[in-house]
């Protein structure tokens, strides 16, 4: 049974859908003004990881995997002002960007990926039935807020106190507010900003009123998961929590999911203290595979500390696996009733811990090592169910040569001039020139270049 820890109810949970055969979640996707930093890239394999196994367990055919779009915010607007171009422009490029670093870390792509520009009709249809119910009001400066203090169950997902927060210090006050507290729905259009029609005027919409339209539209009024960043829990999934379920008179969802901070050497990541890294920097350095195994090595509610020596780490532990499959046949098996499926299984289905699915690999690797040279039947077996649980998180999905031999990022010695200084020194071995041979191993070693002589064949991979 697959349990997970509801946010909402503060404990774990066995999950149960409402309905077996549609099972919903959605994700707080990318506000597209700039680059996926390696915060996003945590979102953005963690939830990868979770519908992967969703599809699991309920069929691929049962699940729809919504993860949205911002595509109109302030930042937005800021940045394609800096820029001197139009905002879709930007957002355009951003979303393309986005895709390609998704692609990179093999995050396979949501059922639905809403964008907020292409909802405004949902956005202020919904606002509308806030403004209607006594929820929300129009301001005297063409904003229409939403009245916190008329949702009585507000701060039921943060644990927060609308007492405590109205009486803290940083509390934004406004004087088109009739409380501290309340926050905008719609935005009365500035000039030269970007603008919609709607009953209020000329505006655009609130960030929070962007994910109740979208989700609510995609998946219905109740749906099953609604995920996102530890960042996101307050105040905007309070915020969306507050405004759909007043909109709609039912639950919003009934799981709430966040993953947990990066943090950079052990301080919070953070433009201002220069240790803020994109995940293009990154894969420029590193295989994307390594940064999506190094996010995995943690499980996705804890901190997760980020440092060059932890992506080492990574990039040696996904060579072993590599290795070991390294000239290994491998052909369908059924995994199901063995006893790595079920240490799998029961790691996944304990709030999708993947920390602990890792062990299971290497096992399995040790597994496919052990009979390698006498036994390659079973090797084969090994390495097979090695591939299958490995895939289900959506690991090892490359040929080994490709990733031992590293990829096009990489830059030294071509594989051509390698192959013909192992050539080489194959013949000085042949010649017993001993002395030729380690030059020649001294010279590819000082390249990065790391030999394995096995079974009378040499192959090699970077270091």
């Amino acid at each position: 049974m697959l349990h997970i820890h509801n946010n909402l109810t503060r404990q774990k949970e066995e999950f149960k859908p409402l309905d077996v055969n549609n099972v919903r979640i959605y994700v707080c996707g990318m506000t597209v003004y700039d680059m996926c930093h390696i915060g996003h890239a945590r979102v953005l394999v963690v939830f990868d990881v979770i519908y992967r196994y969703l599809c699991e367990v309920y069929g691929k055919e049962h699940v729809t995997y919504v993860r949205n779009i911002t595509d109109i915010d302030d930042k937005i607007i800021a940045r394609a002002n800096e820029n001197s171009e139009d905002f879709n422009v930007l957002t355009g490029r951003f979303i393309n960007e986005m895709h390609h670093d998704s692609e990179a870390l093999g995050i396979l792509p949501p059922n639905m990926e809403p964008r907020a520009t292409l909802y405004m009709d949902q956005i202020i249809a919904m606002v509308q039935t806030l403004v209607d119910k006594d929820f929300a009001y129009a301001a005297d400066n063409g904003d229409v807020y939403y009245a916190v203090n008329k949702f009585k169950n507000y701060g039921q997902l943060s644990g927060k106190q609308i007492e405590d927060l109205r009486a803290g210090e940083r509390v934004a006050v406004d004087e088109a507010k009739k409380d501290p507290l309340d926050f905008v729905l719609w935005k009365s259009a500035k000039p030269e900003e970007p603008s919609w029609d709607s009953p209020w005027g000329k505006g655009r919409p609130g960030w929070h009123i962007e994910c109740s339209a979208m989700s609510t539209e995609c998946l219905g009024h109740n749906f099953d998961i609604h995920g996102g960043g530890m960042d996101l829990q307050f105040p905007h999934h309070e915020n969306e929590i507050a405004q759909s379920e007043a909109a709609t008179g039912e639950k919003f969802a009934n799981v709430w999911m966040h993953n947990g901070f990066v943090r950079i050497d052990d301080e919070k990541m953070s433009k201002s203290l220069g240790n803020f890294f994109t995940i293009r920097e990154v894969t420029e350095k590193y295989d994307p595979e390594v940064l999506r195994y190094f996010i995995l090595t943690s499980h996705y509610r804890s901190p997760l500390n980020y440092s060059d020596k932890q992506l080492d780490i990574a990039k040696a532990a996904l060579t072993t696996l590599y290795t070991a499959l390294r000239g290994v046949e491998v052909a369908p098996v059924d995994s199901s009733d063995t006893d790595y499926h079920q240490r799998f299984t029961a790691a996944m289905d304990d709030d999708f811990n993947t920390a602990e699915v890792l062990p299971v690999l290497f096992d399995l690797a040790k597994e496919v090592n052990r009979y390698k040279e006498k036994d390659n039947a079973k090797a084969s077996y090994f390495a097979a169910i090695l591939r299958d649980l490995s895939g289900k998180i959506g690991l090892l999905n490359q040929e080994s040569e490709s990733f031992l031999r590293g990829s096009s990022n990489d830059q030294g010695m071509s594989a051509d001039d390698i192959d013909a200084l192992i050539e080489q020194r194959n013949q000085a071995r042949t010649a017993k020139d001993w002395a030729e041979s380690d030059r020649l191993r001294d010279v590819l070693k000082e390249e990065g270049i790391v030999l394995e002589d096995t079974g009378g064949v040499t192959s090699w991979r970077r270091e």
